[in-house]
């Protein structure tokens, strides 16, 4: 399969108002592609698209405001797509949510919550649109899982089944579009500095001071740039890479779990527990605790 071309393409991108999202927007249209930006925050998806067009004032922008958690809404956005855009050349499923507790700590509202939007969302929207890329030739798809998809660590139920059947969905595809000349990539992104730990929503059962001590924890491993990795998603594309792994936060626990696939747990519970050590004290009970955000970009 030759590489992927992107002047003149036309790319999807979900969940594209900020973190990886925005940052692949202004990647894809720096190297010549028009853009279809999704997302369900108006206010940050205008301003990504206002500093795109200040650079690239000729580049063909197109935005959609969508939920991704109401199925209807993303089937209907997906076939306006498909009846806007009959040739693209460029799916990426970028769009997802947290979910801060252990199985026992969630609803299965809440737990179906992050499905609907991680992984319902992205078959739906594959699905609709994958006649679009099998008419374009040299067309790819790319869907992001994320280091979660490699491993599942305690208290990431919801997140890990969700970034687990990404995975298995993308593999599978990418199996079968070998003959229909269509790339398929899955991402596992490791500690991309996001919005997605600030954001996530908290399981119901879940104590506030130990999801507050456990958020504060995972953003300390949340260094890489959005930047830096959607530059390494976009080289995976051009080179056609069927998986793509960014940060050696996402490389290591991958080889772990290679090795120890049935063990790995105690070496991240080893992990955990030399962290805890050099945890900050506990936020003294008068300090006010910021309110919960619905999702994650």
């Amino acid at each position: 399969m030759r590489d992927f071309v992107f002047p003149g393409a036309t790319a999807v991108v979900t969940g594209a108002a900020s973190g990886i999202g925005e940052a692949l927007a202004h990647g894809l249209v720096w190297r010549g592609a028009d853009l279809v930006l999704l997302d369900r925050d108006a206010t940050r998806l205008d301003a990504v698209v206002a500093a795109i067009r200040a650079g690239h004032p000729d580049r063909r922008i197109e935005t959609h405001l969508v939920d991704l958690a109401d199925p209807d809404a993303t089937d209907r956005v997906a076939a306006e797509l498909r009846r806007r855009h009959p040739r693209i050349r460029l799916l990426i499923n970028n769009a997802g949510v947290a979910l801060g507790g252990r199985f026992d700590q969630v609803t299965l509202e809440e737990f179906l919550w992050v499905i609907e939007i991680n992984f319902r969302a992205v078959v739906r929207l594959t699905h609709a649109l994958l006649p679009t890329l099998k008419a374009e030739p040299g067309a790819h798809l790319v869907n992001v899982s994320s280091l979660f998809g490699l491993i599942a660590p305690p208290g990431q139920a919801a997140y890990s089944a969700s970034k687990f059947a990404v995975r298995g969905f993308t593999e599978a595809l990418r199996h079968e579009l070998v003959d229909d000349g269509v790339g398929v990539t899955s991402v596992h992104p490791g500690g991309i500095r996001t919005r997605i730990a600030a954001s996530a929503r908290v399981g119901s059962g879940v104590p506030r001071e130990e999801y507050e001590a456990g958020r504060k924890e995972f953003e300390k491993l949340l260094s890489i740039d959005p930047a830096k990795a959607a530059e390494v998603i976009l080289r995976g594309v051009e080179r056609r890479r069927g998986r793509v792994l960014i940060g050696w936060s996402a490389k290591l626990p991958d080889l772990l779990a290679r090795l120890a696939p049935a063990s790995y747990g105690k070496v991240l519970a080893l992990g955990m527990n030399r962290r805890a050590v050099r945890v900050p004290a506990p936020r003294p009970a008068s300090e006010p605790v910021a309110p919960d955000t619905e999702r994650a970009p």
